[in-house]
């Protein structure tokens, strides 16, 4: 029995371990980041592992503890889940030789405790990935938001603390006022909180009723970042730029989008959340987060919040895909969570990498950068046009699945947001790295930097000084992986196909 049930727990067991050893490992750097990539790669083969048995129709379940009937911790593999698991597994490694860079260039503090909360966080993202029920799903969210707080309040100072404040508090509240009462309520109509393909609640209350336990659920979902709820976004952009990454490409936002897909999936049901007037309504808030935050990040000079407001934006795709209710909404959604970690997490290393090498954060200083950081330019520039939806970008797919979907619901309106977004999104993009290869580097004097020492020959602004090695080879493998998945988009396609059945 613990041999059949093993490859289903332990991917979930080994980052905790993992953190641990970590933790122990504290007084020895090079000991403590090589126990973290050890680790994070054990988890990436672990989950590999895992991918077959899904893809050729197995479930594999097991339930740890039963508190009653319909009511346990329960894990269940299935190719939503999977999908998850893979990207966020996959970018734990290039995040942790990226953090080595990051957290040695930078001179930060208290390493070990970022080194192991970070673990816990990938542990707890496996667990909503691997989630059998409503009540494991949200033991695993929340210690997802708690894990993550000491991340975000890293540097310790009153910025970083007010930021953590709002992050908390707002997790906190949504998971509270909204969610738990949503999980109660469904289990008082249903009897049970297992996700089953095709929904548990058909039939169970009028469909008024429905609708407003829909609202609750998709507001109670804080991490997905819908508009009011958004605010603890930008705020925790007050994190070293790997938190950022962690937040924005390998779990937490990433968390919240994959469980409003997974509610409507296996809770409601494509038919029965199609059927509910409330998902209409959701879908034109969907759409309004999208343009209002694109617009946002227009507006904004420090580059890190841009990259944020641009993340509330591309979230809110997936949550206009889940309430078109069908089948290309849903495989537009689940490739938009693939294809957005891996374009996102390249634009805020290459933040990050910035930041180390020029102490620069604001949009207004990137001019001529490109000529002193060209990797790090040529890798944001990838980055972008595949947020942006250009080919041959991986960002691409999930536009093209997304509105392919809201055609099907014959949403029109949604359409032109998508396409409106896209617009958007090269406006507040693209300027990035053209202002970085094309601008003129600013004089010393007007930059308010030093500049770095130049050789004889050399001409002002042609020096190479780029971020540690670890900051760009994370960027450049994150980068090519953008490029790779438009070109392959195959497995993710596959497993998000198994999932909806038959299928487009």
């Amino acid at each position: 029995m613990i041999m059949d049930t093993m490859p289903v727990w332990l991917p979930v067991a080994l980052p905790l371990i993992g953190a641990l050893l970590i933790g122990l490992a504290g007084r020895w750097p090079n000991l403590r980041e090589a126990v973290t990539l050890l680790t994070s790669a054990a988890l990436f083969a672990l989950v590999l592992r895992l991918v077959p048995a899904v893809l050729a129709g197995g479930r594999p379940d097991v339930v740890l503890l039963q508190m009653m009937p319909g009511l346990s911790i329960r894990f269940t593999l299935e190719p939503l889940g999977m999908l998850f698991a893979c990207v966020a597994s996959f970018l734990w490694i290039v995040t942790s030789v990226y953090s080595i860079g990051y957290m040695r260039g930078h001179h930060e503090g208290h390493q070990t405790r970022f080194y192991v909360c970070f673990a816990i966080a990938l542990a707890s993202a496996i667990g909503v990935a691997f989630a059998g029920n409503l009540l494991t799903l949200f033991i695993f969210y929340e210690m997802l938001t708690f894990s993550t707080y000491p991340l975000v309040t890293h540097a310790e100072t009153e910025e970083a603390k007010r930021g953590g404040r709002v992050y908390l508090g707002i997790l906190v509240f949504t998971s509270i006022v909204f969610q738990m009462p949503a999980i109660i309520w469904t289990w008082s109509l249903a009897g049970t909180l297992d996700f089953t393909p095709g929904g548990i609640l058909a039939g169970t209350a009028p469909p008024e009723l429905l609708s407003g336990l829909l609202v609750l659920y998709i507001f109670g979902i804080g991490k997905a970042a819908l508009m009011p709820l958004h605010r603890w976004l930008p705020a925790a952009m007050v994190a070293p730029t790997p938190v950022s990454a962690l937040l924005h490409a390998v779990a937490v936002v990433k968390a919240g989008v994959f469980t409003v897909l997974k509610v409507t999936f296996f809770v409601f049901g494509l038919e029965l959340t199609g059927s509910l007037e409330a998902s209409e309504a959701l879908m034109y808030v969907a759409a309004a987060t999208i343009l209002i935050a694109s617009l946002v990040a227009i507006r904004e000079d420090n580059l890190k919040r841009r990259l944020a407001y641009s993340t509330v934006s591309q979230l809110s795709y997936i949550v206009l895909g889940a309430m078109t209710a069908n089948a290309w909404g849903m495989i537009g959604g689940g490739m938009h969570i693939a294809m957005h970690a891996f374009g996102k997490i390249t634009l805020f290393f290459c933040a990050g990498a910035i930041l180390v090498a020029t102490d620069k954060t604001e949009v207004s200083q990137m001019r001529g950068l490109g000529r002193t950081m060209p990797l790090t330019m040529l890798a944001f520039l990838i980055g972008s046009l595949s947020i942006i939806g250009l080919p041959p970008l991986g960002g691409l797919w999930g536009k093209w699945y997304l509105t392919l979907g809201a055609l099907e619901a014959h949403q029109l309106v949604m359409v032109a947001v998508l396409m409106a977004s896209s617009l958007l999104s090269l406006a507040y993009l693209l300027p990035i790295p053209l202002a970085g290869f094309l601008g003129t580097p600013p004089e010393p004097a007007e930059s308010g930097g030093s500049q770095p020492h130049r050789g004889p020959g050399q001409s002002p602004g042609r020096v190479i000084r780029e971020a540690p090695a670890a900051c760009v080879i994370a960027q450049s493998l994150t980068a090519v992986g953008c490029l790779v998945l438009f070109f392959y988009p195959d497995p993710i396609y596959a497993l998000l196909r198994s999932l909806v059945g038959a299928g487009p």
